[in-house]
């Protein structure tokens, strides 16, 4: 614990120390014209967007600075700054000022300013951040890793085309691509599936350039690939893709929800994209760097998996207990089952438990080392649950049942009762792991050397990890709300 508050310490100094005024200027000019761009798009007062804009990228180069340390640092801190911006301003202050007590009309109103949400991801958050984030990024600070241009364009690249696959059924069967139907109706089918592996290659290939030094691990990978595929959804289908086909720029809530299939579909690929990209990641290390005996690590990869499969296991166990009474009260594990059968609540929660354990296994081996403390792992827990969500009753198990999956709005809102018990689950599930995993580990760490092993592997406190919790939580939650 000393070292990693020591640590900390020595991050704000060197970023506080690092500090440039020109990096101010620059965050300032970036929002002053971004505030521009989103008053022209949404045809609000232009001094209004200006002066909004010029206080959002001087809050940011103030506040921020020190954690736009890479390109991708500072892309998501920004996309988080945004959203928290709006959910304070447009969505929440004002809106609570003027109709004090009224749910439903707080919820219309915030369906109102859906516009406002886009324009700031799109116009404030993502430029401000990126070109803050490309600024430090270029220098080198010791104790960073160092990056690979190489490594990170062929192993995305690859994920991204290799995770543009998995919608060949829908492309070929059913016309549906995911990835581009903002762009309007393309001349031939042979035309769209080209289409669609270019924006796949140019999503892959980025998400290693950004994201190579804060990937750790398959669930970090899925965590960062899951808040990519939102941002691209915002960035891409909603605004650069209808831009490309000179289409008039479409963002209110109504034509959000008529795409909100393809806002699953990019959830879907991000996460798909993440596991892949983490695949081929461990793959070149294995081939490039630990092929160096200087840089190999002795660790016995067998055992590590099978205490992670039992604790995840066990975890997952106690987080269904723990999530039942959510989905006892929703009306779910009486027809856990499927849509058209009903089994008795205790085959339910049978049924319920069984899975939780599988499920919990896969947690055990994608976010093991993610998280240095009992509170960082809840937010891992977190988004593994809405993960679940996403894949689990939106997706696989109408595919098991019906052969389709429905990703509209109606079938995202009549599961929404569900989401609750699934983050509950997976904050318990994480919780439990690492208590077992830390009990384990605990005589581990007296030898010096294995504890400086144990070091390298956990995430250090002070990465962008708190930033996509905020980013891809809140708009994995709200989306179906607000559109629904």
């Amino acid at each position: 614990m000393a070292a990693s508050e020591s640590s900390i310490r020595r991050e704000v100094a060197e970023g506080t120390a690092g500090f440039h005024w020109t990096e101010l200027l620059l965050t300032v000019s970036l929002g002053i014209a971004g505030g521009a761009l989103q008053s022209v798009i949404l045809m609000t007062p232009l001094a209004h967007g200006i002066l909004l804009g010029g206080l959002f990228g001087l809050a940011f180069g103030l506040f921020f600075a020190h954690r736009a340390t890479s390109a991708g640092a500072g892309l998501i801190w920004g996309l988080a700054a945004a959203l928290l911006l709006w959910v304070l301003i447009p969505a929440g202050i004002v809106p609570m000022l003027q109709r004090s007590g009224d749910s439903m009309g707080n919820l219309s109103d915030a369906r109102a300013q859906f516009p406002e949400l886009v324009a700031y991801l799109v116009c404030l958050g993502g430029p401000v951040g990126l070109g803050l984030g490309i600024v430090r990024g270029l220098r080198f600070r010791a104790g960073d890793s160092p990056f690979r241009l190489g490594r990170a364009i062929v192993g995305g690249g690859l994920a991204g085309i290799l995770s543009g696959l998995i919608f060949g059924r829908w492309m070929y069967e059913g016309d549906f691509f995911p990835l581009i139907s903002g762009a309007g109706e393309l001349h031939s089918r042979a035309a769209s599936v080209v289409l669609q592996f270019l924006v796949a290659l140019i999503i892959g290939a980025t998400f290693g350039m950004l994201f190579q030094r804060d990937i750790r691990g398959y669930g970090s990978s899925m965590g960062w690939g899951l808040g990519y595929g939102i941002f691209w959804w915002f960035f891409g289908q909603l605004t650069l893709l209808p831009f490309a086909a000179r289409i008039p720029l479409d963002w209110s809530a109504p034509h959000g929800s008529e795409i909100f299939g393809s806002f699953v579909g990019h959830i879907l690929y991000g996460l798909i994209m993440g596991v892949t990209y983490a695949t081929l990641d461990r793959v070149w290390v294995r081939l490039f760097i630990q092929s160096d005996p200087l840089n190999r690590e002795a660790e016995g990869p067998g055992i590590k998996i099978l205490h992670s499969l039992g604790w995840g296991a066990l975890a997952g166990l106690v987080g269904g207990l723990i999530s039942s009474p959510v989905m006892l009260a929703t009306g779910v594990l009486p027809r856990i089952a499927g849509l058209d059968t009903s089994f008795s609540i205790f085959s339910g929660l049978l049924i319920h438990l069984v899975v939780s354990g599988f499920i919990g296994m896969t947690y055990g081996l994608l976010f093991r080392n993610e998280a240095s403390n009992l509170g960082l792992g809840v937010a891992w827990g977190w988004l593994f649950g809405l993960i679940w969500w996403y894949l689990g009753p939106l997706t696989f198990l109408p595919l098991i049942l019906t052969g389709v999956c429905d990703w509209s709005t109606d079938a995202a809102s009549a599961l929404l009762p569900s989401l609750m018990g699934h983050l509950i689950y997976g904050a318990a599930t994480a919780f439990i792991f690492i208590l077992l995993e830390r009990r384990y580990t605990r005589w581990l760490v007296l030898d010096p050397r294995i504890a400086a092993r144990e070091l390298r592997r956990v995430r250090p406190v002070g990465t962008p990890a708190p930033a996509l919790w905020f980013f891809a939580l809140s708009l994995g939650v709200l989306m179906p709300i607000l559109l629904g």
